[in-house]
């Protein structure tokens, strides 16, 4: 006769699964965990508070409805000064797009200005020619034997995209890089002191170097978002110090969105593509499945595994009762792999072309996802049309998080 489960141990279990989760198994292979605690059912508690929402349905209802916020600056000054929301990189996350509510968000939104069809098509020309390079180089180098396509060229393309968007100094863009890896750490589930420690540093670097790049193109404007925006704000904001704050933001978010996730995105995707020969073959065939391709690498294993909302009022997820205030962590990599949505969800299908919440939902729907999209398309055509097959040669590591995917290394050879 079994035991009934209570509360207490249920939270042990749960502890103990996260633990798991931030080891190399656990960050190797993540969907065994996740599918154990969703065997607990679509929500269940935290044990730090708030709740874990692991089914497909219910994270999508959370994402589309208007009741459910962002933790803003607000949120996070209410759960005092010795949290990790009080964190210096976390107050400054808290001013960027994402992390903005109605109508604050509406209006910053708006100033943005959006990735659409004429803007695609300028920066497409300059992805593939960035990517043309940076394949060139991964030709190079796996004629001697082996090569880090995550080195050369997945975190190469979205730095080099987006700065030569944004005009920044081609000198800068590997420390940029690096600062972005950084301050990713304050977004994370459960950071520790020491990786809140490395974001603030992080994000204190960032601010003074977009500051700067506000303050000069101000002095020198030009044909370029940033100048775009000062104008932009200058309309909005008649205080000239707000108004370049504001710029200042925007130009972060900008940066921090299009390195981490995309570059996680073209790495997680040519694994995929590597890992199988079969694949490699068949998109040679039938070229036609690239997007797809993409959309499924997005679903299989997305770059952001959680996303946070907190509760608008009090009110009711799939049965279970939640505060106003409360959060509640939708674990997007487990709902990625929910039966109840996808068929065989832990097989990768190019040809499933997948709906899926990689890019968020409603009003937070992500603002660069054609550009991720375009980086990545452009990747996979020119990868298998350009370069000869090439093959894994060894499993690669990732980075320890939780929320935010990274692989360290993707290293191929000729197959």
């Amino acid at each position: 006769m079994g035991s009934a489960t209570t509360p207490s141990t249920d939270r042990r279990a749960t502890i103990s699964l996260f633990s798991r989760l931030r080891t190399g198994d656990g960050q190797a292979d993540p969907f065994p965990f996740y599918e154990e605690l969703r065997a607990r059912g679509a929500v269940s508690p935290a044990p730090w508070g708030g709740l874990l929402v692991t089914g497909y349905s219910v994270c999508e209802q959370v994402l589309r409805s208007g009741t459910w916020l962002e933790p803003d600056a607000r949120w996070r000054e209410q759960q005092g000064a010795r949290t990790r929301w009080s964190a210096p990189s976390s107050r400054e996350i808290s001013h960027t797009l994402p992390a903005l509510n109605p109508p604050e968000h509406t209006r910053v939104r708006r100033s943005a200005g959006t990735f659409d069809r004429g803007t695609i098509d300028r920066i497409g020309s300059r992805v593939t020619h960035i990517v043309d390079r940076l394949l060139d180089g991964v030709h190079e180098r796996i004629q001697a034997g082996e090569a880090d396509f995550a080195a050369l060229v997945s975190e190469e393309l979205p730095v080099a995209t987006i700065g030569d968007w944004l005009r920044l100094p081609s000198a800068d863009w590997p420390r940029l890089r690096e600062l972005t890896h950084d301050q990713v750490f304050t977004q994370e589930l459960l950071p520790n002191a020491s990786q809140l420690a490395r974001s603030d540093t992080a994000m204190a670097e960032l601010r003074t170097y977009f500051l700067s790049l506000v303050r000069e193109r101000r002095r020198h404007p030009g044909d370029d978002p940033v100048s775009h925006w000062i104008a932009t704000w200058d309309q909005i904001e008649p205080d000239q110090d707000k108004a370049d704050e504001a710029v200042y933001f925007l130009a972060l978010f900008v940066l921090l969105a299009a390195l981490e996730t995309t570059s996680t995105l073209l790495s997680t995707m040519t694994l995929r593509l590597v890992e199988d020969p079969g694949r490699w073959t068949r998109l040679l065939q039938q070229p036609d499945l690239v997007p797809s391709f993409v959309e499924e690498s997005l679903r299989h294993d997305p770059p952001t595994h959680v996303i946070s909302r907190i509760a608008a009022q009090d009110t009711f997820l799939a049965g279970t009762a939640v505060a106003a205030g409360e959060m509640v962590h939708l674990m997007v990599g487990a709902a990625h792999r929910d039966p109840e949505r996808y068929s065989r969800p832990d097989v990768f299908d190019p040809e499933r072309n997948p709906s899926h919440l990689a890019f968020s939902w409603g009003i937070h729907y992500c603002l660069g996802a054609p550009l991720a999209r375009l980086e990545a398309q452009t990747l996979l055509r020119h990868t298998i049309t350009r370069l000869p097959r090439l093959t894994l040669v060894r499993r690669p590591a990732q980075a320890p998080r939780v929320a935010f995917r990274r692989l360290l290394n993707l290293d191929v050879a000729l197959a």
